[in-house]
């Protein structure tokens, strides 16, 4: 109503201005005006809907043209009933009904309304759309973002767990440490992870716990580093990524191998990005692919996700070395 009420000022003024005579333009305008309303709208949601998007275009054009025939014999008999006899005054009291250049004016003027508001509308639509679809594009990514950190709590417990057995099965005086240590992390997992974000600190700390979990499991047999580059205070990270790799070392480090050694370091590159490596001992002849679980190829998934393609992630085998490195940004 808004936009019909400044557009019918603006036709009163300008078509006023242009006579000379503002109160004429105002009644031919009342008159035009809700022809022009009626027409849109059958246009925007009759016509395009049930022809053009279907793709009918012959039946629209064919359709258009039959209701610019009405509305010229509606226009201009009204005009010349309510407001005046000379039916065209722009072309100084010569025009006719039905005369060809009067039949152009009439349709080229209507096209115009049609045009200018079927735009509007459309453009407006478009907006919303695209809004629209943004809105559900984010609420996928959080819905497969969370169905994937769904998958990656099973699989951590089931190989923690699977640690725990291992020290029941030795009668292990380490078996209630151990509890206490799976204790701690199943709470952080289960009920301190409830966000996108994580705390880099307190992921640290875990991982530490979980590597204390496994030199309970393996004594002398795990060697470990870590190095911290940079200040990490206030640094969000994904919660539980880091933990996938580690979990990994671990998993096929000592296959084949005496002992598992791990190396690994953050370090904070300009305030911008969080550069991760991590290098252990890897047995390729003992290592088998298909038993990687989800783990890595979730990890990548959620990479993908959450940083488009913003972020670094590489592997290779050296030496008998399993090399990552991994970058993300933290801006």
């Amino acid at each position: 109503m808004l936009f019909w009420l400044v557009y019918f000022l603006f036709n009163v003024i300008r078509w006023g201005s242009y006579f000379n005579d503002y109160w004429y333009s105002f009644k031919s305008n009342l008159v035009e005006f809700p022809i022009h309303v009626i027409v849109v709208y059958i246009n925007i949601y009759y016509l395009i809907p049930r022809l053009i998007l279907k793709r009918r275009y012959l039946t629209y054009v064919l359709s258009l043209v039959f209701m610019l025939a009405i509305v010229y014999l509606v226009r201009t008999s009204l005009n010349y009933v309510l407001v005046t006899r000379d039916i065209w005054p722009e072309a100084g009291g010569t025009g006719e009904f039905m005369q060809l250049n009067h039949i152009i004016a009439v349709v080229l003027g209507e096209l115009y309304v049609i045009g200018f508001v079927s735009a509007i509308k459309l453009v407006i639509d478009w907006s919303l759309e695209k809004r629209r679809n943004e809105k559900l594009a984010k609420l996928q990514l959080s819905t497969e973002l969370k169905y994937l950190r769904t998958q990656i709590q099973p699989h951590f417990f089931f190989n923690t767990l699977n640690n725990l057995y291992a020290l029941t099965l030795k009668k292990s005086d380490s078996a209630p440490q151990m509890v206490i240590k799976i204790s701690d992390l199943m709470q952080y997992v289960l009920y301190e992870v409830n966000s996108s974000k994580a705390d880099l600190l307190e992921e640290i700390n875990h991982i530490n716990t979980y590597i204390d979990v496994e030199r309970m499991r393996f004594n002398e047999r795990v060697e470990c580093e870590m190095d911290i580059i940079g200040d990490i205070e206030d640094i969000n990270v994904p919660p539980l990524l880091f933990l996938t790799f580690i979990e990994n070392c671990f998993k096929h480090g000592l296959k084949g191998c005496e002992n598992v050694r791990v190396n690994m370091s953050f370090e904070v590159l300009n305030k911008d990005y969080l550069e991760f490596k991590l290098s252990n001992t890897f047995n390729a002849k003992s290592s088998i692919n298909n038993e990687q679980g989800i783990g890595i190829a979730n990890t990548k998934r959620r990479l993908s996700l959450l940083f488009n393609s913003d972020y670094e992630f590489k592997t290779t085998v050296e030496n008998n070395m399993y090399n990552l490195y991994l970058k993300i940004p933290i801006r």
